[in-house]
């Protein structure tokens, strides 16, 4: 039997606790440092955009930084700044989340900044405008204006689904961010950013009943409205495969990507565990499989990359979701050749197993990136926040690395007998600017 990886385990204290207006608050004490971590995450994302308002939960995090209940445009950023501390938000497919790290004594000031924009962010006509610019810039920064942008993150996903939900553009239309008005913002804030509908998360050098006590001060009296139902947005399994192609006018090289669907992160974890093994035994590292196959030996391929869930987040994610390989190829290169030999490497493996060491190898680098990711306490309060509202497991996070230490061989193998030519989507990338 070949050796198992042996996987250190973490063991960050959970307190879990439910205010009366429905709001989840996670608290995660660790007195080594005098910093803390802040997250407030909204269950609306991506997915959640209804037709026609494509781009609006990006648009609708820009705006949730232009003023609160009590506080005016910019009073969030000085706040914050003036403390020592750092902030951001970001939107993803299926939440979106607001976060700090601060010095310790700064907790009251970041409970009281989240709680007043959770009451209610500044819904202005100035604001909106100023920020439906702002969004568009963005666009032309990181997708119009840039090779390969949105490559495969937005581009991949209407290829493999059929659904508004998952197949539409997350960055937004011109068209649809210009139509946007402040009814359609504050409907958006009504529907979505419901205390019922949030997750708060403390992590750092906390006092657990001091920042109880500050919590349900702040918190307590936010307007109590429940979680909207969640839609269902679960899609068939591809039976045939499907492929297109675009062409990048900034493109200087040939790019290729495909996915292929996993099973259910959150009702199928066990079954999905071995996917997120196999994507990083494939790709993460020189000794890797199809980096030794297709970058070291063929060199058909000038890099490549392996990853779950189309913004690589393998932990934070719901169904339906990807494996996804991306490649990019020199000059002249071929992409027929490269799948084909993304092929035969999954046969190989399916068929021969796995080479002595490799899998522990694997997992240990694996366990090493998740045990970095949450050694912060900002990583910390993110990870148990998105874990509490997908699973109503924050504790996870302790497990993560012994549960992905614990896939055996055999159900990697058997995932990669899954990854068939006839359940991939694929888009390649024509370069336009190699000139």
């Amino acid at each position: 039997m070949p050796p198992r990886a042996r996987i250190p385990a973490t063991k960050y204290p959970v307190e879990r606790f439910t205010l009366d207006n429905g709001l989840r608050v996670v608290l995660t004490p660790d007195r080594s440092a005098p910093v803390i971590g802040v997250a407030v995450v909204y269950d609306v994302g991506i997915r959640s955009e209804p037709e026609g308002r494509t781009g609006f939960a990006h648009l609708f995090e820009h705006l949730m930084f232009q003023g609160s209940e009590n506080l005016e445009k910019l009073a969030h950023f000085r706040h914050v700044q003036g403390a020592g501390g750092t902030f951001n938000g970001s939107t993803h497919l299926d939440y979106t989340d607001y976060f700090e790290t601060l010095p310790s004594n700064a907790l009251e000031r970041a409970l009281f900044l989240e709680a007043d924009r959770m009451r209610g962010p500044r819904l202005t006509e100035e604001n909106l405008r100023n920020q439906v610019d702002v969004v568009k810039e963005e666009i032309r920064v990181n997708v119009l204006n840039r090779p390969y942008g949105g490559f495969p993150w937005l581009t991949l996903p209407p290829v493999m689904f059929d659904t508004f939900p998952n197949a539409h553009d997350g960055y937004g239309s011109f068209d649809d961010l210009e139509s946007a008005t402040v009814a359609d913002a504050a409907d958006f804030f009504r529907r979505y950013y419901a205390s019922g509908n949030a997750v708060l998360a403390v992590s750092g050098d906390i006092d657990v009943a001091e920042a109880t006590a500050l919590i349900e001060r702040h918190f307590g009296d936010v307007p109590a409205r429940p979680a909207p139902r969640r839609p269902d947005f679960a899609e068939p399994d591809l039976t045939a495969e499907r492929r297109t192609s675009y062409t990048d006018r900034l493109a200087p090289l040939p790019a290729v990507a495909g996915a292929w669907r996993v099973p259910d992160p959150v009702t199928d974890f066990s079954g999905y565990l071995p996917y997120v093994v196999l994507a990083e035994v494939l790709t993460d590292g020189d000794a890797s499989r199809l980096v030794e196959r297709l970058v070291q030996r063929d060199r058909t391929v000038t890099s490549l990359g392996g990853y779950l869930g189309f913004m690589g987040d393998p932990f934070d994610v719901r169904d339906p979701t990807a494996l996804l390989l991306q490649a990019h190829l020199p000059p002249g290169g071929d992409v027929d050749k490269v799948l084909r030999t993304i092929d035969e490497e999954l046969d190989r493996l399916a068929t021969d197993g796995l080479t002595e060491g490799e899998l522990a190898r694997t997992q240990a680098r694996m366990a090493t990136h998740l045990l970095r990711d949450t050694d912060a306490v900002l990583g910390r309060a993110l990870r148990m926040a998105v874990l509490e509202q997908q699973r109503g497991e924050p504790g996870l996070l302790n497990e993560l690395p012994r549960l992905v230490g614990e896939v055996t061989e055999e159900q990697v193998l058997a995932a990669a007998a899954t990854l068939r030519p006839q359940r991939r989507a694929s888009i390649e990338v024509i370069p336009g600017g190699a000139r």
